[in-house]
């Protein structure tokens, strides 16, 4: 290396988790060895596979099993919330008992989309976050365009019980400081190197390493320099390195803080 060269910080070797992401997706599954590649070059190595209904959990789930760097969560999506039934919570809750399972997701509210009616999915997410109670396993919540009501229903509902982590954060500081204060995680997307993300770069300024997790939600919300194209787990590195841009730090040093603190939320031991 030239003297006083500076390695770029997508050349360092890293272990990267990333929390939230859809390999069981249509644009994935048919060639989910392909990505988990992709994603080990570029040092994710990795991830929690979400689900969202009755197709999408069972997925999940078997990728759990068919690949050990894969883990699974199961839920209802806000936007599946009207389909959410007595039969489907029997087989959440058979589902939540599966060791390769970590915790309870995509649960929420949406009301850009509204897909639900809003009393539906608010009823569905307060019945779902009494399943995680019971199961105890943490949750990973959805929000858009519902932060009151996301924000009632996990204070309500005791959420330190059991814990969960707000998706894909998109907020400003004083809704941060707010879901802080519940207890909840913390996690950024593909959002956190958007240019004009001016709130969420406040928000990953100021939220504290030890309550910070990474993602990309793939195939959704694709981070800098790859937006515009499908996103994929292993442009979690760039979620990673946007952060700590932000942050005036290591990508290493955000990539090991968001790897530990994974593994605690999901109750999954570190490997060696």
């Amino acid at each position: 290396m030239v003297a006083g060269a500076l390695l770029n910080e997508l050349e360092v070797m890293m272990k990267i988790y990333d929390s939230h992401t859809h390999l069981n997706s249509s644009e994935f599954i048919n060639d989910v060895p392909k990505f988990i590649k992709q994603a080990r070059e570029l040092d994710v190595v990795e991830m929690t596979i979400v689900g969202s209904n009755t197709e999408m959990n069972a997925q999940a789930v078997a990728l759990a099993h068919q690949y050990p760097e894969l883990y699974a969560a199961v839920g209802w999506h806000p936007e599946d919330a009207k389909f959410y039934n007595d039969e489907t919570e029997r087989v959440l809750v058979q589902q939540l008992q599966d060791d390769r399972v970590v915790a309870l997701g995509e649960i929420g509210l949406d009301y850009h989309w509204d897909s639900s009616p809003k009393d539906v999915q608010r009823r569905v997410f307060e019945r779902q976050i009494e399943v995680a109670k019971a199961a105890g396993k943490p949750i990973l919540v959805h929000n858009r365009d519902a932060f009151e009501d996301t924000y009632t229903i996990l204070k309500n509902a005791g959420i330190q019980s059991v814990g969960g982590v707000m998706h894909s954060f998109n907020g400003d500081p004083e809704w941060l400081a707010k879901f802080l204060d519940l207890g909840m995680m913390i996690s950024y997307s593909g959002v956190a190197s958007f240019k004009n993300a001016h709130e969420v770069h406040d928000a990953v300024r100021a939220t504290p390493l030890d309550k910070m997790m990474v993602e990309t939600d793939a195939p959704y919300l694709t981070p800098e320099p790859h937006r515009g194209e499908q996103n994929e787990p292993g442009f979690t590195r760039y979620t990673v390195a946007a952060i700590a841009k932000l942050r005036e730090t290591s990508a290493e040093e955000i990539a090991a803080a968001t790897w530990h603190n994974a593994h605690l939320f999901y109750n999954i031991e570190e490997p060696e």
